[in-house]
């Protein structure tokens, strides 16, 4: 299944698989989206599957909301890898 992003005002819904196949049309969505916006929320609840390769950039988009003082909400009950890796973080730190 192919990615599809879809927003309305700060919310981004994200619907099939982010792989590193699809990476890159994740990227071009959220080049500088802080600049844009302070608040953002991305709606995972219809991701089929993830890579490393998504959770990873999931990961930078939530290291950049930090970096910059903005805010990064990722809600759904999408895919458990993706839990996994940031409840290892939290865990870590």
């Amino acid at each position: 299944m192919t990615l599809e992003i879809t927003h309305y005002n700060n919310l981004y819904q994200i619907k099939g698989t982010l792989n590193k196949l699809n990476l890159q049309k994740f990227n071009e969505t959220f080049a500088g989206i802080f600049e844009k916006s302070n608040n953002i929320t991305i709606n995972i609840e219809r991701v089929i599957s993830i890579d490393r390769a998504g959770v990873i950039a999931l990961a930078k988009l939530h290291n950049e909301a930090l970096n910059k003082g903005k805010r990064l909400a990722i809600v759904g009950l999408g895919c458990k890898e993706l839990y996994e890796h940031f409840k290892a973080e939290e865990t870590a730190a």
